[in-house]
């Protein structure tokens, strides 16, 4: 028989504090470490704040102020039926960069949550300091290649459109105690990290949060909304809304064998980016920089942020 968690389970022990904060009309759950500039951590699609632990502690180390948060419909944060569209996850973002005391913040995002940083900083520029995207690319980059290359980037995407469908994609999220999360992220992983403990281990945290009520169904909408808006008078909105260059700075982070968001739409993003240096591209790893190269990725931010 397949158990519930209690969103609670999300509250992993460490050096780190768990707090609520109440921003944009709802209770999100963060977890902070540290003193100095703010740096907002957002997470990917199947994760929550933890995917960011390691990152956490070298940014407290080295003087910032860190802040991991479990994005609307995620964690212990709350799921309400709504609001999984891109300009009220971007006002969830700016609300709780306000709610938290700062006047802007440094931002750090993996895949979805490094598509809301780039969001953020089209939406509400005086908010963001800087963006850093891990395995990650703009949107408007992201819509593009699927459109041109199909055979690549659209097959690498084949989840956003079978994820399309109601209530089938959620049960098949959950099933055998989220088993196919595992998997999904085992296709996607680079192949030093996923033959190692530490991704059977780091999955298996993922898999117990999907298990949450109301998670499952919270990471598909915001796949719907992407894809809905596409036919809709608000997709066109946003696509004239975060078509400019962003102000803030901009560091991209992408494994060369990441099979999800490949890397040559990482390349393409740097048409909408601000100042910026070329991608970096590292052999070996995939989907998630930040957890099969975790020191790699937080002295890179470390410097790019200081």
């Amino acid at each position: 028989m397949q158990l519930t968690p209690d969103p609670s389970i999300v509250r992993i022990d460490g050096p780190w504090t768990h707090r609520d904060v109440s921003a944009n009309g709802i209770r999100l759950h963060v977890a902070e470490l540290g003193d100095g500039p703010l740096v907002l951590l957002l997470h990917g699609f199947g994760e929550f704040w933890w995917t960011w632990h390691h990152q956490l502690r070298g940014l407290a180390d080295a003087g910032f102020r860190a802040v991991a948060v479990d994005l609307r419909g995620y964690g212990d944060s709350d799921k309400p039926p709504r609001g999984y569209d891109a300009w009220t996850l971007a006002g969830d973002v700016g609300g709780l960069i306000k709610a938290l005391g700062a006047r802007r913040a440094h931002l750090v995002g993996h895949a979805w949550g490094g598509m809301l940083a780039w969001t953020v900083a089209s939406l509400h520029p005086r908010l963001v300091s800087s963006v850093t995207a891990v395995g990650a690319a703009h949107p408007l980059a992201l819509k593009s290649a699927i459109l041109r290359s199909p055979r690549r980037q659209g097959r690498a995407a084949g989840h956003l459109f079978r994820f399309q469908v109601p209530m089938k994609p959620e049960k098949w999220l959950v099933r055998d105690d989220a088993a196919n999360v595992e998997s999904l992220f085992h296709s996607w992983s680079g192949p030093a990290w996923r033959s190692s403990s530490d991704f059977t281990n780091t999955a298996g945290r993922f898999r117990q949060a999907m298990l949450i009520p109301g998670v499952a169904h919270s990471a598909l909408e915001y796949y719907r909304w992407a894809f809905r808006a596409q036919f809709r008078g608000e997709g066109r909105r946003f696509t004239d809304a975060v078509g400019k260059r962003v102000a803030a700075p901009v560091l991209q982070l992408h494994g060369a064998v990441d099979t999800c968001i490949v890397p040559e739409t990482a390349r393409a993003s740097v048409h909408w980016a601000g100042p910026h240096g070329e991608p970096r591209i590292w052999p070996g790893v995939g989907h998630f920089p930040h957890l099969e190269e975790p020191d790699r990725v937080t002295k890179s931010v470390v410097d790019f942020v200081s």
